[in-house]
């Protein structure tokens, strides 16, 4: 397959990139990051721009640095980067394992933080690993800068809170506080394949007693769900096999009209949603007060 003809520009400062995208259409332009969802959307000519704007030569988006508040990465930072990056992987476990959940070597070369998140596929790792600690999103337009937190960001399948003229600039992942347990566990058919459910949870313990608890589910629905009312079932309980199978309603109640496709049924994604979550739950509850 060929792509429909269209006109390309890589600028190398983000300014260039604003001032390019103000010029054209938004509507008729596609922006591109690693290009791996883009390309074959080109070639199927299920995507017909006027013109591929590739971020790629932006090198001032390309980077992970330590803050006060956490890490802030670029949104063309690659996964390989942040694989490799053992201030991720010893300050940010969560995120790091969401990562090398992610396809093979070669599509974490390519493939981008930033083109990940604005992708918002439903079946993506980082949205819900982005929702469960606080994330938030810089993103650049004409009339300047604005931050999104990850559970605004997302909002269906395929659709951010990016308005027309928007770029992502960077990733902004805040600080655990010190005890906080984490869990990240995902069911695909092949390892490298998008999940077909995933689900990520963070919590903290207080004398023995669950507190702060966040719990995410992907690959289920429209996009990566927070399920409020599962952790309301484990927030202020102790730690027992009876507080996180009492979290099955909730989850089931939440994914109540799961997606269904030649991949899994209705019925399927939401057993693995309800057997995933609890399990994450109980994994986090492990890791937390100085565990693994």
């Amino acid at each position: 397959m060929k792509s429909a003809p269209f006109e390309y520009a890589a600028p190398s400062t983000i300014g260039d990139a604003l001032q390019i995208l103000a010029e054209n259409d938004p509507d008729e332009v596609k922006l591109m990051a690693g290009g791996q969802s883009l390309m074959p959307l080109l070639n199927m000519r299920l995507a017909r721009p006027e013109l591929v704007l590739d971020l790629g030569r932006i090198a001032d988006l390309d980077y992970i640095r330590e803050t006060d508040a956490g890490v802030a990465i670029g949104a063309m930072t690659t996964k390989r980067a942040v694989e490799e990056s053992d201030l991720i992987r010893q300050q940010h476990p969560l995120f790091w394992e969401s990562t090398v959940a992610i396809g093979h070597p070669q599509i974490r070369n390519r493939g981008t933080v930033g083109g990940s998140m604005a992708q918002a596929d439903p079946a993506s790792e980082y949205p819900a690993a982005a929702i469960a600690l606080d994330v938030e999103m810089v993103v650049q337009g004409a009339s300047g800068e604005r931050i999104i937190a990850a559970e605004d960001f997302f909002v269906t399948y395929l659709t951010t809170a990016l308005e027309p003229g928007e770029i992502l600039t960077e990733v902004r992942i805040p600080r655990l506080q010190p005890g906080t347990g984490w869990a990240f566990d995902e069911v695909a058919r092949r390892h490298g394949d998008f999940a077909i459910v995933g689900a990520v949870a963070t919590l903290a313990l207080e004398g023995g007693v669950i507190r702060d608890p966040r719990l995410v589910i992907f690959g289920a629905a429209d996009r990566a769900l927070r399920l409020r009312a599962a952790e309301e079932a484990v927030a202020g309980r102790p730690v027992s096999d009876e507080t996180f199978d009492g979290t099955a309603a909730p989850i089931a109640q939440a994914v109540e009209d799961p997606l269904s496709d030649v991949h899994a049924s209705e019925e399927y994604r939401r057993h693995l949603a309800v057997v995933l979550g609890g399990r994450v739950l109980r994994v986090a509850a492990s890791r937390a007060g100085g565990g693994e």
